[in-house]
């Protein structure tokens, strides 16, 4: 998603003036939604208004999804598709993400997962 650089520059000013928590959250949330675009993209095959012959599905619209974070809580959009579901893989339902990015997965150790899963 691009935009024209009098729109970056309003918004670099309007995060300049907020509290350091703010800026991160809202950094947080840019970075989620743009893997969460990229993810849906390769899934359906094809980008926002692009035709292509690998095409699967038709996006649907977007529905609101809250992510629980150390940050607090920020609100993400998660594509709908015309047939079948989409979640993205990095939103483990019902798991915090922080502990998803981290890797927490049920308590092992860095030293017990094989080399090869890190």
């Amino acid at each position: 998603m691009t935009q024209d650089h009098s729109a970056l520059l309003a918004q670099l000013d309007a995060l300049k003036s907020a509290d350091a928590s703010a800026v991160f959250a809202e950094l947080i949330r840019a970075g989620l939604q743009q893997l969460i675009e990229a993810e849906a993209t390769a899934t359906i095959g094809a980008g926002r208004y692009q035709r292509s012959d690998e095409r699967t599905v038709h996006r649907n619209g977007h529905r609101p999804k809250t992510v629980s974070t150390t940050s607090g809580d920020i609100e993400v959009q998660i594509p709908k598709l015309r047939a079948g579901s989409f979640f993205p893989s990095l939103l483990e339902r019902r798991r915090r993400i922080d502990k998803a990015l981290r890797g927490d997965h049920g308590g092992l150790r860095a030293r017990r997962v094989d080399p090869q899963c890190r």
